[in-house]
């Protein structure tokens, strides 16, 4: 017993208290938790000229980025100009992107999509289309198919390496059968700004187009003017995200992601989409406007808090739905939703719903058809507060529903709303 005793000592953690604070941190190698601050860093411009990389494209702003990754990190800092992309640029860990507010523009070339014209299996590295006049290599392009069969859907992004006429090598190998029975297409759709597995960047100052009216939809679960995938630490500001068809800006599984102070108007998709099992989501200061859905919680979408943005002008403000718990909606104004200002999701009983979720000092003005609900909890929605919110209707017509309970909702707490 006196040696398990031991053991177990050597192996707990010390408490805060008892360790030391890093006062004049040393740059060690491997410690990327614990920095000093440098005066200067590395700083990489680009830019349609006079700029370290000249160019107006995705390739001379990825060129940047990876110079600056190989390095350990930095920022890239893009020139005012309009820049036309046919792939996405693809973020690396460390790597800063910086524009010069509503002078830089990133802008999503016209998509082209075509059947394919031969059958591809799991394992090859390569397609045939039909009609390839739309497709250059280093284009990124989405693929896609639906099992006759089952109705699965396939989607695999990739990106054109080397071509032959009609037929392409890929990045990467499919992974995934592709085959004319399924319908499978290929499609020049893309984000705009891409990160998968990387961590602690900052994306600050930009205009991000989608140029909708010129292109197919493809939905945020694998795109948007920004789309994350397993990624931490993201700091997003003052960044304009528009005419997606798609979302606005999009992360899944991601964890400590900031979005302050952005615009994300007239995508078809939703404006703010984080995705599901995102954990401690912050949504400060934003303007969410003329799209789909306004601000949509996934799935799993835990510890988050939105507040004081401005959610005008979507079918549904703000949605909340599967095992979203323990997150914080306060001083929104939420106006001119086409269906709810807030609607709590139904989905699949009781362990799969939104619970103990808070909804404190909004404003919600002109949300809701006549006779509809403003705020609408359905399924088997538990455990919500909303408390101190007003509500304005200036419209006329047959009365709105101000909260709306479901018959399987329970312990809905509603306190000090005012209506004017």
């Amino acid at each position: 017993m006196k040696r398990l005793l031991l053991c177990l000592a050597l192996v707990s953690p010390l408490s805060a208290a008892e360790r030391p604070e890093v006062v004049t941190p040393r740059q060690t190698s491997g410690d990327t938790a614990v920095q000093p601050r440098w005066e200067e860093t590395l700083v990489v411009t680009v830019g349609p000229k006079e700029a370290d990389i000249v160019g107006g494209d995705q390739r001379a702003i990825q060129a940047a980025v990876d110079h600056v990754a190989r390095l350990g990190g930095g920022t890239v800092r893009i020139k005012a100009g309009t820049y036309h992309l046919r792939n996405a640029v693809y973020l690396q860990s460390g790597v800063h992107l910086l524009g010069e507010g509503s002078l830089t523009v990133l802008i999503k070339e016209p998509s082209a999509t075509t059947p394919l014209k031969l059958d591809s299996d799991w394992y090859d590295q390569e397609i045939t289309l039909q009609d390839a006049s739309g497709f250059r290599v280093g284009d990124g392009v989405c693929l896609r198919a639906k099992d006759a069969k089952t109705g699965r859907q396939t989607v695999i992004k990739r990106t054109l390496v080397a071509r032959s006429g009609g037929r392409f090598k890929l990045d990467k190998a499919l992974r995934e059968n592709l085959w004319q029975m399924n319908d499978s297409t290929c499609a020049t759709l893309l984000p705009l700004l891409s990160g998968e597995n990387v961590n602690d960047v900052r994306i600050e100052n930009l205009v991000l187009d989608g140029n909708r009216a010129h292109n197919a939809e493809l939905d945020g679960n694998y795109a948007g003017c920004i789309f994350l995938q397993d990624c931490n630490r993201m700091h997003i500001s003052g960044v304009t995200a528009r005419n997606y068809h798609g979302d606005g800006i999009s992360w899944q599984i991601c964890h400590d992601v900031v979005v302050v102070n952005c615009l994300s108007e007239n995508n078809s998709g939703l404006g703010l989409h984080p995705g599901s099992g995102s954990q401690r989501p912050i949504i400060r200061g934003n303007i969410l406007r003329g799209n789909d859905i306004g601000l949509f919680f996934c799935w799993g979408v835990k510890y988050g808090l939105a507040e004081n943005n401005q959610v005008e002008g979507n079918r549904i403000g703000i949605s909340i739905g599967h095992r979203d718990t323990d997150n914080l909606v306060t001083g929104n104004t939420i106006q001119g939703s086409k269906l709810s200002g807030l609607l709590f999701r139904p989905e699949r009983g009781p362990d799969f719903a939104g619970h103990r979720n808070r909804i404190e000092q909004n404003r919600f003005i002109d949300n809701a058809p006549e006779g509809g609900a403003v705020i609408d909890i359905q399924g088997g929605t538990e455990s919500i507060t909303i408390s101190d919110n007003e509500f304005a209707e200036t419209r006329g017509g047959r009365p709105r529903v101000l909260v709306k309970e479901g018959p399987e909702t329970k312990h809905i707490v509603i306190t000090g709303s005012r209506k004017k």
